[in-house]
């Protein structure tokens, strides 16, 4: 059986805080982090979903990582076959486990060769039709998908990664210089895709131009927004979706502000609170969504639709409507400071796709 080599960025002690350990999991290619004492000796692991449901718990940055540790993770010892690795990774359903010398300590991770993605045949919708009024005058003559981000049009670099992780169907919404994307990405195949267009004749909203679909889809679509960069996985997403059996799926984003002075609250004349300087967190929509077939039909053939109005809708009737936290890189450009911060951000936070 076949170990990985030295994996020193995927290992991390019990008291690391969760923030560190969320920025750890994002730079590591092979997605477990391995939680260790002071002699390599295995004390627990951290997958992905751990880290979101520490998140979903509302867990403090500050808390130790051991707090969504799994204290009972699957681990094989040197020397095991191939056949039984791979039974122990099938009978928990996981896909990377640490590899333990005699006395426990990590010596690699199985397997060791990862990067082959499985084809995905959900349909990604890509909503690129909007103005970007707040980038003018960058997008006077350019939609803004197609601004340059390190050297080539933001949309390319999303259906890149897209690719990269096996989804190959995509379809654009566009309406605002419709045909800069159209005489640039074609009909997908130079990128080794598949490309067709949802051409609106007026502004749909985040939503609307899903309407103008024509063609059977079987499994949950991918709808996110054509301005955001950002390192999540998609498929995880989708398994997300599938797991907690949901119509709609949502990724959310936890901000935070810290107020620049001390914050009051009055009865009228009469002072109830006074907080020194207080941070304020929120969940904010990420522009990214998983959606079931299903739910295509309520959304209107003409006029704008936009997507909090289809989950508001679906929420108020109490359909399953998940919220999806994202701990990985993400970037909403919507403002020129957004636009500048990508341009210093790119080469550090991402591989080339």
């Amino acid at each position: 059986m076949s170990v990985a080599p030295a994996l020193e960025h995927n290992l991390l002690a019990a008291e690391t805080p969760l923030l560190a350990a969320i920025e750890r999991m994002d730079s590591v290619r092979q997605k477990l982090l391995l939680i260790v004492d002071d002699q390599t000796r295995l004390v627990g692991t951290v997958s992905d979903g751990d880290i979101r449901r520490g998140l979903m718990r509302r867990l403090p940055m500050e808390a130790p990582v051991s707090e969504v540790m799994n204290r009972d993770p699957v681990a094989l010892r040197a020397g095991a076959s191939e056949a039984q690795a791979l039974r122990r990774l099938s009978e928990r359903g996981v896909s990377l486990a640490p590899v333990l010398d005699p006395q426990g300590r990590i010596i690699g991770l199985y397997p060791a060769g990862l990067g082959v993605q499985p084809s995905r045949d959900n349909l990604v919708v890509i909503m690129a039709g909007g103005r970007g009024a707040r980038l003018a005058p960058l997008t006077q003559h350019c939609p803004k998908p197609m601004l340059k981000v390190s050297g080539r049009p933001l949309l390319e670099t999303i259906i890149e990664r897209l690719k990269a992780q096996g989804f190959s169907r995509f379809r654009l919404a566009v309406n605002y210089l419709a045909e800069v994307i159209e005489d640039h990405f074609g009909d997908g195949s130079a990128m080794d895709v598949d490309i067709r267009y949802l051409r609106e004749t007026e502004p749909r909203g985040t939503a609307g131009a899903l309407s103008l679909l024509d063609e059977p889809a079987g499994a949950p679509l991918l709808v996110m927004n054509g301005d955001v960069m950002t390192r999540l996985n998609f498929s995880e997403l989708l398994d997300f979706h599938a797991e907690h059996a949901a119509l709609a799926t949502l990724c959310v984003r936890e901000q935070r502000f810290q107020a620049p002075h001390g914050v009051v609250e009055a009865d009228g004349p009469r002072l109830t609170s006074l907080r020194e300087k207080p941070t304020f967190q929120w969940l904010a929509n990420a522009g990214i969504y998983c959606l079931d077939p299903s739910v295509l039909g309520r959304i209107p053939t003409a006029g704008q639709y936009d997507m909090p109005e289809l989950l508001a809708a679906l929420a108020a009737e109490g359909k399953m409507v998940g919220a999806y936290p994202i701990h990985e890189y993400w970037l909403d450009i919507g403002r020129p400071p957004d636009f500048e911060l990508a341009q210093s951000d790119f080469d550090a936070v991402f591989d080339p796709a």
